[in-house]
């Protein structure tokens, strides 16, 4: 039998919270009325891995995601001792906006699969699909409100709504870049950088900035916690670009070589166009330019990539990124315990497999 590498195990953070953000996505989330109910929620609780395509309930867990987003907003909230079930209301918002990203993504991008099963739109067809993400996005914003039930004050609840807001135009921007490259062969380092931050790392950094306004009105803790967000977002989307060429399949749920066929400009690839040069360069630009890749075009840009080293170069980014994020937290006070599980939240989201 061969073992997988499963890379570092998933942080204890992830396990304190996950029972009451699925109970509380669970209330937020409403049930068909009945089996014959032709509505969004049938496909909504599948995606989130709640139930099978007929509705009964799901047999394995594996469709769930690790709900990134609502644990940072938690724990930021916990690490700065205040109850992060004030956050919990915002939290749940955070991942279901988050899925809404995601069943739109899988249309636009064509996945027949994720997280190990069959997407939405592959089984009720784009346009079901894209109401479900119509409706998780609303009801995204109605979770929202429920922090009102937690007595923070009126003009936080605002600011709250405000930055959750921001965070996802910011993200449709980024979506909107991230297709825009999969057409050009001409972007660098920093159109790269610009797009992650705004589709990738505006969530991952209001789920911070949340959790740290409902527990604290200093402003330098909320600039550190800020950057560290940032940071941590553009860790998260250079391992996730790793492991979409790299990745095991097996593990990820993802085929591999799915990025390099849909010419996606991950940074792998940024990377190589900027680093390739004679023949290696000639070929990328070539293959590239085409509207579809075959898997010897894969196998060709798997071959450039391994000559200008590009596998490397995205761990290093990487590893930069994730000591930027843990730095940025330095000069803020926080409980020993807290700082331990901000130091193994980093290692796991830069060297995990999933």
């Amino acid at each position: 039998m061969v073992c997988m590498d499963t890379g570092p195990t998933l942080p204890e953070m992830f396990d304190r919270y996950k029972g009451i953000v699925e109970q509380e996505l669970s209330r937020c989330v409403p049930a068909p009325e009945s089996s014959e109910d032709v509505g969004p929620y049938l496909p909504v609780r599948y995606h989130l891995g709640w139930v099978e395509r007929d509705g009964s309930p799901a047999k394995s867990p594996l469709s769930q995601g690790k709900a990134l987003r609502p644990t940072l907003c938690l724990f930021a909230c916990e690490a700065l001792e205040e109850d992060p079930i004030s956050a919990l209301p915002a939290a749940v918002a955070l991942e279901l906006i988050h899925n809404f990203s995601l069943l739109h993504d899988d249309i636009q991008d064509m996945d027949a699969e994720r997280r190990h099963q069959a997407t939405v739109w592959s089984i009720w067809g784009v346009p079901k699909a894209l109401v479900a993400g119509n409706a998780l996005h609303s009801i995204g914003d109605t979770a929202l409100l429920g922090t009102v039930r937690n007595k923070v004050a009126p003009e936080t609840v605002l600011r709250v709504s405000q930055i959750l807001t921001d965070s996802y135009l910011e993200m449709i921007q980024g979506q909107c870049l991230d297709l825009f490259f999969e057409t050009s062969t001409s972007i660098d380092g920093d159109d790269y950088l610009r797009m992650i931050a705004l589709k990738t790392g505006a969530l991952i950094r209001s789920g911070v900035q949340i959790g740290t306004l409902l527990a604290t009105k200093n402003q330098d803790t909320y600039a550190a916690f800020t950057r560290f967000g940032e940071c941590l977002g553009r860790a998260f989307q250079i391992r996730d670009d790793y492991l979409g060429i790299w990745g095991d399949e097996a593990i990820t749920g993802k085929a591999v070589g799915n990025d390099i066929r849909r010419r996606k400009k991950s940074f792998p690839i940024v990377y190589a166009f900027g680093e390739a040069k004679g023949r290696y360069r000639e070929d990328l630009i070539s293959i590239y330019s085409q509207d579809e890749l075959n898997d010897q075009d894969v196998e060709r840009v798997l071959d450039v990539l391994e000559e200008v080293s590009a596998r490397e170069q995205s761990q290093l980014l990487t590893d930069a990124s994730a000591e930027d994020a843990l730095v940025a937290l330095k000069p803020v006070s926080l409980p020993e315990w807290a700082r331990k599980e901000a130091e193994d939240l980093v290692d796991f989201l830069s060297r995990r497999q999933y």
